[in-house]
């Protein structure tokens, strides 16, 4: 007896592609969603570069110091004197606050020093120059 075989069809295999995009978009609106989309406000400066610089995470005190040398504290410029007030004033006695000087990278290095300077003596316990990132 002679049989005759057919030749089975193969099974295709199917990658549900429909799904996939579904997760996908999913994803991309959960990360649009939860991506903090904070702006910084203060005065326009140009930071100076440097190749180690890291973003700072914590809520600091930010001077900020501009092309012709004039402080500021937000968006109020300040005087020398009243510079330091208000800084004695905003570290209220914290040892471990954090001063944070934004200076233009054109203004003279002397008056970041005396910035920097009239910080450490309003009682900041730490100081740091702001920089951008070098590439």
């Amino acid at each position: 007896m002679i049989e005759h075989f057919k030749p089975r069809s193969r099974l295709e295999v199917e990658v549900p592609l429909i799904a996939l995009l579904d997760i996908i978009f999913l994803l991309l609106i959960y990360f649009l969603l939860t991506t903090n989309f904070i702006t910084e406000e203060g005065i326009k400066v140009k930071l100076p570069q440097a190749r180690a610089s890291a973003p700072q995470a914590e809520r600091e005190i930010t001077v900020y110091v501009d092309r012709e040398g004039r402080a500021f504290l937000g968006k109020e410029e300040v005087s020398n004197a009243r510079l330091f007030d208000r800084l004695k004033e905003m570290i209220g006695g914290q040892e471990d606050r954090l001063v944070v000087v934004k200076a233009d990278r054109k203004v003279i290095l002397n008056r970041v020093v005396k910035v920097m300077d009239m910080a450490k003596a309003a009682g900041a316990g730490r100081l740091c120059l702001a920089t951008e990132k070098d590439f």
